[in-house]
């Protein structure tokens, strides 16, 4: 193959050096430390394969000029700054290098974790201005304490393994993680984060950021934290509430913090961690060695080259899909097993270890692992600090000791086809499905193991309440004060006076004191509010 017809890629910025040469190998490269964003879209369209780190836009408008882009690597773990949609309608894979950087953060945590323990910057900078104040600087141990770990991922379990090697006691939780797997990190693994913070000596976070951990830690929180609490977050920034984090320390309940990410980065002037004697902070250092540097190059390089030579590409965010007919028939149930997938996330309060995943009908001829595979990608994107595709959703089930289990039947009850998914926690098992009806019209069946048959939209709830005359109306009655329209609702039971489900599509979300409000209702067992 002659030199000019030599597939090209543009790194747009700085990776290792050892990177550039493997694609050098295969490709011809043009590498920069940096463009305008007025170069950049003028270069982009000649180019086969792209690698970035985090300070290159790969939005829409770049997607659309890029003629010829095949492949799209991130250096790293986040894409946000890639538009994933629309290189995927374009036919663009993207993928990143989510493990390149996991021993650097887990390392980055020890390291903050010590630094507070012992006030090593404080003592630092108290003799760098000529002071000897020894007694000012006095630490605690790590020896015999106790470590809190908030998410036991990938980063949480190197901490983990770590801090087992200064003999600390291990406390954690990771409503995701079974206890089966804790127990290999020797990990006693607590049912709710209050837990946690009540024994806690030291407390670290390794959480992905989304609505549910925004602001993990807040006053509540720190009203309740075991008195002289040191707490380290490497993970992402708002997790921490930096000004509720602050006055716990100025009140003396928390003894001091590591911080390595903020809510907004750089920290705004007057960020009031930045000035605290307590308080260690570092720039996002995180993945910043030079071995993860290294390793997120090569890693890359070699995921680029997969993907422009027809290789398998482990960290594909937007893998496409194989062999047309199987896809084009089990197209339409992935979105709705994705939605499904979910649905069970919000249903699941607690550890799960068993996933049994049924194919009924017509569609059980087919390989049906994609479906499978879909529920996984929906149950873990919300959950996981790792970009969930359909190539990790499997592993990240296997590494938090979820066994997943498929059979198929050709016998479908009530639909032509359908999908049952059984989740089995330690003293408990959820249960829902899920069917297409009509032109491909969406449909949860059998909720909770109920009678309900409901259309998926963006804002919905599920109440379980004792089966008598009322409580439909004390459910209306509630929501209606509060401005809430129901534009559906489906209600079933099991046996007449026994327990009931009733499933509503909402027009806006529900608020955590409105759910506080109908679980208060007589006869109201449960409520469950979820975004699709």
């Amino acid at each position: 193959m002659g030199k000019n017809s030599r597939l090209k890629v543009l790194v747009a910025e700085k990776i290792s050096t050892e990177g550039v040469d493997k694609l050098k190998e295969r490709f011809d490269v043009d590498v920069f430390e940096g463009m305008s964003r007025d170069e950049f879209l003028a270069k982009i369209g000649d180019y086969d394969g792209l690698i970035v780190r985090s300070g290159t836009q790969v939005d829409a408008e770049a997607i659309e000029k890029a003629h010829n882009l095949k492949m799209i690597g991130r250096a790293g773990i986040g894409v946000d700054n890639i538009a994933v949609d629309a290189a995927t309608r374009r036919g663009i894979m993207v993928a990143n290098v989510p493990e390149s950087n996991i021993i650097s953060a887990a390392e980055h945590t020890m390291a903050m974790l010590m630094a507070t323990a012992r006030n090593i910057p404080a003592a630092c900078a108290s003799l760098a201005r000529g002071e000897w104040k020894r007694s000012a600087y006095q630490g605690v141990e790590l020896y015999g304490k106790t470590l809190g770990i908030i998410g036991i991922g990938r980063i949480g379990a190197l901490v983990a393994e770590r801090a087992s090697g200064f003999g600390m006691k291990l406390i954690g939780y990771d409503p995701f993680i079974s206890s089966q797997k804790a127990k290999i990190y020797n990990i006693d693994m607590k049912s709710t984060i209050d837990e946690v913070l009540v024994d806690a000596d030291f407390i670290t976070l390794h959480v992905p950021k989304n609505k549910d951990t925004f602001h993990l830690l807040s006053e509540k929180q720190f009203d309740i934290v075991k008195n002289g609490a040191r707490i380290v977050n490497v993970s992402r920034g708002g997790i921490v509430d930096e000004a509720a984090l602050a006055n716990a320390i100025k009140d003396g309940k928390v003894a001091g913090a590591a911080i390595d990410v903020f809510e907004c980065e750089p920290p705004e002037e007057g960020n009031p961690l930045c000035g605290m004697p307590e308080v260690v902070v570092t720039p996002h250092l995180g993945a910043s060695t030079r071995e993860a540097q290294y390793k997120a190059g090569v890693a890359i390089a070699d995921q680029v080259a997969a993907g422009l030579t027809g290789g398998f590409v482990s960290g594909a965010v937007n893998i496409a899909m194989p062999r047309m007919d199987v896809v084009e028939t089990l197209r339409p149930f992935m979105p709705l097993c994705e939605k499904l997938g979910r649905l069970f996330v919000n249903f699941t309060r607690g550890a799960i270890h068993e996933i049994e995943f049924e194919t009924l009908g017509d569609i059980s001829e087919h390989d049906t692992s994609l479906l499978s595979i879909a529920f996984l990608k929906g149950f873990f994107e919300n959950i996981s600090s790792d970009a969930v595709t359909y190539v990790n959703a499997p592993v990240l089930a296997m590494e938090r000791g979820i066994t997943v289990k498929e059979s198929k039947s050709r016998r479908s009850r009530d639909f032509v086809n359908r999908i049952q998914v059984t989740a089995i926690q330690q003293d408990s098992t959820v249960t829902a499905g899920a069917t297409l009806i009509g032109v491909n019209q969406e449909m949860f069946v059998n909720v909770l193991d109920y009678d309900i048959a409901i259309v998926p939209s963006e804002y919905m709830a599920f109440v379980v309440f004792e089966d008598r005359p009322g409580m439909i109306g004390k459910v209306g009655t509630v929501l209606g004060a509060r401005k809430i329209n129901i534009s559906g609702l489906q209600v079933g039971r099991k046996a007449i006076d026994g327990k009931a489900g009733m499933g509503l599509n909402l027009d806006v979300p529900l608020t955590g004191e409105m759910i506080t409000e109908l679980e208060s209702q007589d006869g109201v067992d449960a409520v469950w509010f979820l975004s699709l």
